[in-house]
């Protein structure tokens, strides 16, 4: 099984238009709304999130302009 895709790491969030939170496998949404997010490439998607939904993809931000959801819990990878 390829460990690198089972998170090792969990840190909650604190959405920023600045700070940088990954390289990440994936965030877990408790509250529902927005979560606006980076990934890696520097692409900013927003997505309509669910509580307890799972994002999957190597996210760098959680930008606070635009993220409504709470309770978002970074993953990453082990390994």
């Amino acid at each position: 099984m390829d460990q690198t895709l089972i998170p090792s790491k969990f840190f909650d969030v604190t959405p920023s238009d600045s700070a940088r939170i990954g390289p990440t496998i994936g965030l877990y949404v408790g509250g529902t709304g927005t979560v606006k997010a980076a990934g890696v490439n520097g692409v900013v998607a927003t997505y309509v999130c669910q509580a307890g939904q799972y994002l999957t993809g190597a996210f760098d931000k959680v930008m606070a302009t635009g993220t409504t959801a709470t309770g978002i819990v970074a993953l990453v990878g082990g390994v």
